[in-house]
């Protein structure tokens, strides 16, 4: 049985960082990503980290201000969150799937029931 879990949200003013992490269970995958959904908003990528190939991958909105890292032992996946934004403010979830990246939620076959951060101004 699969099994994915986040932690680590909250509430944090702006500028400010928070980490997020996402522990598997059940199996190995080989694509772990976090996507989030804002209030009344599609849910839609953030991050991706794939050991097929050692990639990873960044939305625009994101990128150089998080950061995805991987602890395979622990078949754990992280979010780091820095210098954040109001618009930064949604669930998110992990998600997981065996083969390639994809960008597209609708692509991944678990996920988390997400972690709510909240970011004030």
């Amino acid at each position: 049985h699969v099994h994915l879990l986040e932690s680590g949200g909250g509430l944090v003013q702006a500028g400010g960082s928070l980490r997020l992490s996402c522990a598997a269970s059940g199996r190995i995958f080989s694509t772990m990503e976090w996507f989030r959904q804002a209030p009344g908003k599609e849910r839609e990528f953030v991050a991706a980290s794939s050991w097929i190939d050692g990639s990873i991958h960044y939305a625009d909105s994101v990128k150089g201000r998080f950061t995805i890292s991987r602890d395979n032992a622990k078949n754990a996946v992280y979010l780091q969150m820095s210098s954040l934004k109001p618009e930064d403010t949604a669930v998110y979830y992990c998600a997981a799937r065996s083969g390639q990246v994809y960008t597209d939620p609708g692509q991944m076959n678990y996920w988390g029931k997400g972690t709510l951060v909240t970011v004030s101004s």
